[in-house]
């Protein structure tokens, strides 16, 4: 057996014997998405890695393949694939092969009794395999058969491979609200995906026959993208509807003003009423975000923010010291006897 042909399922994960099942899928978690080939595009070494911690998944997280391979290493598949005896011609438990590679194997009862005597644990035929435990037999070949004893590679046909892990992929995927507003198109690492309008932060779209591929079956899952709309410095989600900000001055709010206000696709002229206050909002009705699959959009809000000016003019000071002189509303005059 070539050292180069060793693998250790639990130190591709980093993990040891001991760990539970929650830890190796939280573990295959985190370094499935550190190694997946759309988050290292063109980098071989990283898509390497996120093939043999699929591996490693695929059996650590299956109790029965996780127990025999944790009782007989590189060859658990071969032990899954005979109950007591031999793989025969009449289905499992049959007689020992012969002639098998050049190795005589009509001297063993089972197949635990050949590992038994491979690995030197107990003494030879009649003795049970199960009567000890080598962690570090952890070898693997393309074929699922054991390799370097006389051929054995045919075992392979006696394997009842069980799928592990989902073929399904999820990839994060970063839009600007200009692009989830609109629809775009994206490049992933499986090609170019159409991006439809109307998502948002937490939305996960499904390309179908995109994901990863059973190298057995052939079958192949689909690709999730993970929609993350990044922050907008004028416009924010309220739940389903859209919200802003727009500032207007003390005399807007007293005499009430026509007003340019940004949407999502462009301006347009929104009229506020005399007399609005700072913290007060419009409702402009299907100005918001649109609703997938419908020709519909949410609301936008406008929230009023009155601001008064920095720095004036010796006209508007007088302007503003006459109105003052004659102002007759006091918006402080509930707060007499309020102790």
């Amino acid at each position: 057996m070539a050292a180069t042909d060793f693998k250790d399922y639990y130190a591709i994960l980093g993990l040891d014997k001991t760990t539970s099942a929650d830890e190796i899928k939280k573990t295959f978690r985190k370094l499935a998405r550190k190694y997946h080939p759309d988050m290292n595009p063109g980098n071989k070494e990283a898509e390497a890695r996120f093939k043999e911690v699929n591996e490693a998944y695929e059996v650590l997280s299956d109790p029965e393949k996780r127990k025999k391979y944790d009782q007989y290493g590189q060859y658990w598949k071969q032990a899954a694939a005979t109950t007591g005896g031999w793989p025969g011609a009449g289905g499992y438990g049959g007689a020992a092969p012969t002639d098998f590679g050049g190795v005589d194997f009509s001297q063993y009862g089972s197949f635990d009794e050949f590992i038994n005597t491979l690995l030197g644990r107990g003494g030879g035929p009649g003795a049970s395999a199960s009567a000890g435990r080598n962690g570090n037999w952890n070898y693997r070949t393309t074929t699922g058969g054991p390799t370097g004893f006389g051929g054995f590679e045919d075992f392979a046909g006696y394997e009842n491979r069980a799928t592990g892990i989902s073929l399904n992929t999820e990839v994060a995927i970063s839009l600007t609200l200009g692009e989830a507003f609109r629809g775009t198109s994206k490049r992933v690492a499986t090609g170019e995906v159409s991006i439809p309008a109307g998502v948002k932060t937490g939305s996960k779209i499904r390309v179908k026959g995109k994901g990863q591929v059973d190298p057995y079956t052939k079958q192949q899952g689909d690709l999730y993208l993970k929609v993350e709309v990044l922050p907008h410095p004028f416009f924010q989600f309220d739940g389903e509807n859209l919200v802003c900000e727009v500032p207007i001055t003390p005399d807007e709010a007293v005499l009430g003003a026509s007003i340019e206000v940004p949407v999502p696709e462009g301006m347009i002229t929104v009229k506020f009423p005399a007399g609005m206050r700072s913290g007060q909002s419009l409702r402009l009705r299907g100005k918001g975000w649109p609703k997938p699959k419908k020709d519909e959009r949410t609301d936008l809000l406008v929230k009023i923010a009155i601001v008064p000016p920095k720095e004036i003019t010796t006209v508007e000071r007088e302007c503003y010291e006459k109105i003052q002189a004659n102002r007759t509303f006091n918006p402080r005059s509930n707060l007499n006897g309020v102790l």
